[in-house]
């Protein structure tokens, strides 16, 4: 737990979570939220002041303040690795928050600015990059490493091994084998099942599900 209170970059549904989660989790002040100047609509999001990225070092210096950049997977991640940078040339210090609901064993490296929610399971010899996106539900297997920026949505299974490129993103449900290589800025969908090495920029999909022209009520024996 730190006294420091914290700056929030972002306005969106991820930034609203990412508050909750530091407030109730790790008793941290969510002073106020950034956004650039150009994209602020409101000047208060979620009971406090929205701040222009700007002017931020003047509102809430990095003397008193921390700051976490709350956006999701906007350009392949590349918004948020460029607030990330942005925040550090300013001074800032950019804390990662790590759900105590997560399974971390003690040998785990985890960079700055990561968001790790609940019910993550991170194995032994795992290595987490600046900037990831956990959601909750994963299986991040030993000896696995996630790139820099790179966001895994819920209940993604990472087998041993098997190394996340920079900037990629995971969907949910998706699947690896052990030992894949995935690219930088690789887009995986939900529910692909990945078994060979996926080039940088490389999209991965799966089968959609397909509704059926038999409606419910004609179903038999359900």
């Amino acid at each position: 737990m730190s006294g420091r209170s914290l700056v929030l970059f972002g306005t969106g549904e991820l930034a609203e979570v990412a508050a909750y989660y530091f407030e109730r989790e790790e008793e941290r002040t969510v002073a106020a939220f950034s956004a650039d100047a150009d994209f602020i609509k409101e000047t208060t999001f979620a009971g406090r002041p929205v701040v222009a990225f700007e002017d931020v070092t003047t509102s809430h210096p990095p003397s008193t303040h921390d700051l976490f950049v709350a956006t999701g997977y906007a350009k392949i991640n590349g918004l948020r690795e460029a607030k990330c940078l942005a925040a550090r040339e300013r001074g800032y210090t950019l804390p990662s928050y790590i759900s105590r609901r997560a399974t971390i064993f003690e040998n785990v490296a985890i960079g700055w600015n990561c968001f790790i929610l609940e019910d993550n399971t991170l194995q032994p010899f795992a290595r987490i990059g600046n900037g990831v996106t956990l959601w909750s539900g994963n299986h991040i297997g030993h000896h696995s490493t996630i790139g820099d920026f790179a966001f895994i949505a819920s209940h993604v299974v990472i087998s041993g091994g098997v190394s996340v490129g920079a900037r990629s993103f995971i969907g949910v449900n998706a699947t690896t084998n052990d030992h894949i290589k995935i690219g930088a800025r690789c887009v995986i969908g939900s529910g692909a099942l990945i078994t060979t090495d996926v080039p940088d920029e490389g999209v991965m999909t799966a089968e959609p599900a397909v509704l059926s022209k038999v409606p419910s009520r004609r179903l038999k024996g359900f």
